[in-house]
C-alpha cells in the first residue's frame, strides 16, 4: 500500500516540492494549506489547527506515515511566530496519534539556517512553554529582524525536547528538523530583487556549496527524513545550507 503522508505548505516552496516529489515517488500526499490543498486551513490560528486535525483525522481513520510540516512564513512581525512554531508544533502533536497507527511512522519539520542567528530568548522561551500569547507579545518587543530566527530556533529546540518524549521515539516515529539555508521560493523572491537586501543576505548566509538551493533540494532531504529507510536519526537539525552552518560557526561541535 502506497505511504499515506501530510504536507503542510503545500501549495508553494518548500512544501509544494516536497508534495511533488513524493508523489512522483507513488506516495498518497494530503496537502494542507491556505488555498490550493486538500485541507484547506490557517495554521495561524488555534481554530485552524484543531480544523485541520479533525479535518485529517476523518480522511485518514486508519492513520498516517508520515507528516512533513512546511508550512511557515518570513515576515517580520509577531504573527510569524504563530504560524511557525505553534502552527507547526500544534499540529504535529495533534497527529501525533495518527502516525502511531501508521506503517514506520516518521515526522519532520522545516527549521532555519537563521536558527543560528541573533535570537531573542524571551520569545523562544514562551514558544518553549508553550504560551502563544506571551510568545506573540514578546516577538512584538523583539527586535524585527530577530522574530523569524526565533520562531525557527524554537522549533529546532522543541524537536530536541519532543523527539525522545512519551509517544515518539518509544513508539518508533522518529522526529527531525531540515536547517535551509536560501532557498529559491515566492517567499524569498523579494531578496533576489533588492541588491541590497541580496548582498546582505549573501554576507549573513555564505553558501560555498553550489550556492542557492532550489526547493527540490530541501524536499529530497525531508524525503529521507520521513521514509522508512530513517530507522535510527531523531532529533536532529540537518542543515541543507551549501555549507553556511560551517562557514558561519567553524569546526566547533560545542
Amino acid at each position: 500500500m502506497a505511504r499515506r503522508t501530510i504536507v503542510t505548505g503545500s501549495a508553494s516552496g518548500i512544501g509544494r516540492a516536497t508534495a511533488d516529489l513524493l508523489r512522483a515517488r507513488g506516495e498518497q500526499v494530503i496537502g494542507v494549506d491556505l488555498r490550493d490543498a486538500e485541507v484547506r486551513a490557517d495554521l495561524g490560528t488555534p481554530a485552524g489547527r484543531r480544523d485541520a486535525v479533525e479535518s485529517l483525522a476523518a480522511a485518514l481513520p486508519d492513520g498516517v506515515d508520515s507528516v512533513v510540516a512546511c508550512a511557515g512564513i518570513a515576515a517580520q512581525e509577531p504573527a510569524t511566530v504563530a504560524v511557525n512554531y505553534f502552527g507547526t508544533t500544534a499540529l504535529l502533536a495533534g497527529l501525533r496519534p495518527l502516525l502511531a497507527r501508521g506503517t514506520d511512522p516518521r515526522a519532520a519539520l522545516v527549521a532555519s539556517i537563521t536558527a543560528t542567528s541573533a535570537l531573542d530568548e524571551a520569545t523562544v522561551a514562551a514558544c518553549l512553554d508553550g504560551d502563544e500569547e506571551r510568545a506573540v507579545a514578546c516577538a512584538a518587543e523583539a527586535a524585527p529582524y530577530e522574530i523569524y530566527p526565533s520562531s525557527k530556533a524554537a522549533l529546532a529546540r522543541w524537536v530536541r525536547r519532543t523527539c525522545l518524549a512519551p509517544g515518539w521515539a518509544d513508539a518508533g516515529i522518529p522526529l527531525n528538523a531540515v536547517g535551509p539555508g536560501v532557498v529559491r521560493t515566492p517567499m524569498t523572491d523579494g531578496l533576489f530583487s533588492d541588491p541590497a537586501r541580496k548582498a546582505a543576505m549573501d554576507e549573513a548566509v555564505p553558501m560555498p556549496l553550489n550556492g542557492y538551493a532550489g526547493p527540490e533540494t530541501v524536499a529530497a532531504a525531508l524525503a529521507w527524513l520521513t521514509s522508512p529507510e530513517n530507522t535510527h536519526v531523531t532529533g536532529q537539525l540537518l542543515f541543507v545550507d551549501g555549507g553556511a552552518e560551517v562557514a558561519l560557526r567553524g569546526e566547533g561541535l560545542r
